[in-house]
């Protein structure tokens, strides 16, 4: 598997309402991450600090000044841990999750791209498989950010032979974290990609519903994902009783996700055109009673001229 090398800043200005991270110094080898990462080294920016995550593996800690915390390893670009002021953690980690890079990080927020699914290559893509570089960081008014760096590499085009750059900005506050992805075709010719954010979220999957897809046009995968059944949804609140797998396309761009658990999360999103919800029930018996999946999703191809750019924003809060 490739290496993408992580660059890491330095200050060049800071403010009382905002510092920012623009310079950069370049990792040459896996094992300078790694020992940047066992330093537990604080970045210039204030509420950003590297940190070793599970087996080693490099992660950034993000603090706010309202009291909350997320985790993103950069294996992956992968969001595992958002924590409220009160201690609870939104997000699930399965607990047969690996650290060790040879399979993607099953939990948190997880990237599907270039391929949402299965496909033409691997499934879900390869954006979960490689290393995401750090390339930015802020925080404005006590807001910790930070930005993450996809390029192709050896790996990626040795299935998908294209020059292109993915941006990830993750920003988090006292009651929300919010995401914005930006795909940039930097190849001399024209792609296509599809994608998603396949987030699980912390739950009772008995209790759990989600408001706001009534109305929408569904594919639904079970009981054969490789003939969904088109339908239409009909319930105000739908609910994980069983196995649940099913795509809702031209989703609506809030939806509220009641989590069994005491708390409501608002999912608002902008070009994320469609929503999963996912629940493998007795097919993963060890957890599937702890979680839902609530995915923001682009089911359909993008296509992407050389030199264009393509955005999406995912904002999940609570009140």
């Amino acid at each position: 598997m490739a290496m993408v090398s992580m660059l890491i800043s330095l200050p060049t200005l800071t403010t009382p309402n905002s510092s920012r991270v623009n310079r950069y110094w370049q990792a040459p080898k896996r094992s300078s991450a790694m020992a940047l990462a066992s330093a537990n080294t604080e970045i210039a920016t204030t509420g950003v600090k590297f940190a070793e995550g599970e087996e080693k593996l490099p992660m950034v800690v993000l603090t706010s000044s309202g009291g909350s915390e997320a985790d993103i390893y950069l294996f992956g670009g992968c969001i595992t841990s958002w924590k409220v002021p009160n201690g609870r953690d939104l997000l699930f980690v399965r607990p047969d999750a690996v650290f060790n890079k040879k399979k993607p990080i099953s939990g948190g927020v997880p990237h599907c791209f270039p391929q949402f699914g299965p496909g033409t290559i691997q499934q879900h893509g390869f954006a979960r498989n490689l290393d995401w570089s750090v390339i930015d960081s802020e925080n404005v008014q006590g807001d910790p950010a930070i930005t993450l760096e996809l390029k192709d590499g050896e790996y990626s085009r040795s299935m998908w032979d294209f020059s292109f750059q993915a941006l990830y900005k993750v920003t988090l506050q006292t009651k929300s974290l919010s995401t914005e992805l930006v795909i940039k075709n930097t190849d001399s010719k024209p792609f296509s990609f599809s994608t998603a954010l396949h987030t699980y979220f912390r739950a009772s999957a008995q209790g759990a519903s989600v408001k706001g897809l009534k109305g929408c046009k569904t594919l639904n995968k079970d009981p054969d994902p490789k003939n969904p059944l088109e339908g239409k949804e009909e319930r105000d609140g739908v609910t994980f009783p069983g196995f649940v797998d099913c795509v809702y396309l031209e989703a609506p761009n809030v939806l509220h996700l009641d989590n069994g658990l005491g708390d409501i999360i608002s999912i608002k999103n902008t070009n994320w055109t469609d929503a999963v919800l996912w629940n493998p029930y007795l097919t993963m018996e060890a957890c599937y009673k702890d979680f839902v999946c609530v995915e923001n999703a682009k089911i359909g191809n993008v296509q992407l001229e050389p030199g264009h750019t393509w955005t999406a924003t995912q904002h999940l809060s609570i009140n």
